[in-house]
């Protein structure tokens, strides 16, 4: 190795250590300030916890009004995944596969929504909730996330499959393939790359939508973003607390993204996400 390559070397080494301790740094110090007491968090600059403890985990495990705040966004962010991929694949083969008129528009109008603010469909949602008694449930935050997920799960989807030959498609019907077993058996494990990306990020903005869960829901599909606010309060930000259940959202995405890395990174490959 040359001596312009061996700085080479070390200078992209150096640059993603930099990186990296950029990136995990606001991560560290939300996991250091959960094992702090309010006061030791407000006293004093400390890189490790003075007085460790676990009280604050302690309180949201066994505090019905916390932990039950994950059981709800876990619930409703399943249900929105299997609706988004089960609506998006065919959608998305349509694009790939067929030309119709308008299609273009179409699918340049389902991307609209996911540019849309939330705030834009909030009324809409809480009037037609409230007259078909959709409030408060996990179906009914899992159906509002619907409208940008569906989108995006489509364009991340016509992309893959664009990228299989049409021959695979004729040579199956020609071998007497039915469509749903063609699709099932053949196309889909094509694309489970696509799918696991999808998948990801249909799990990742439903999981961090805050104003839609926030306002459909008061009690029993509460999820933990709105059970998170609770953190205010006359005296004060708990901010013990909220360092403890910010820790644990983390936890969820982290597992999703570990088993989904490949397909990710797959799908930056493509270009297509």
């Amino acid at each position: 190795m040359s001596k312009n390559q061996h700085q080479s070397h070390w200078g992209r080494t150096l640059f993603l250590v930099l990186y990296l301790i950029f990136a995990l740094l606001p991560i560290y110090w939300m996991v250091n300030m959960s094992f702090k007491t309010n006061e030791g968090i407000l006293s004093s600059f400390s890189l490790l916890p003075q007085q460790f403890t676990w009280d604050n985990y302690i309180r949201i495990f066994t505090d019905r009004s916390w932990y039950s705040g994950y059981i709800n966004s876990m619930i409703y962010v399943a249900i929105n995944m299997v609706i988004s991929l089960t609506v998006a694949l065919p959608a998305a083969y349509a694009f790939s596969r067929y030309k119709f008129l308008g299609d273009k528009h179409v699918f340049f109008w389902l991307l609209t929504n996911r540019m849309t603010p939330p705030a834009i469909f909030l009324l809409p949602f809480f009037q037609l909730y409230s007259t078909v008694g959709l409030m408060d449930t996990h179906l009914g935050v899992a159906l509002a996330h619907l409208i940008f997920n569906v989108p995006l799960a489509v364009w991340i989807l016509e992309g893959f499959m664009s990228g299989i030959p049409r021959e695979i498609d004729e040579t199956a019907y020609i071998d007497g393939y039915s469509f749903p077993r063609f699709f099932l058996t053949i196309f889909l494990p094509l694309i489970k790359a696509g799918v696991g990306v999808a998948a990801f990020f249909c799990f990742m903005f439903s999981w961090v939508e805050l104003l839609l869960a926030r306002t459909l829901t008061s009690v029993n599909a509460k999820p933990i973003v709105a059970t998170m606010t609770r953190t205010v309060s006359a005296s004060g930000m708990d901010w013990a607390t909220l360092a403890a259940a910010g820790t644990l959202t983390i936890i969820p995405g982290a597992i999703v993204i570990w088993f989904v890395r490949h397909y990710i990174a797959k799908g930056f490959a493509m270009g297509r996400v």
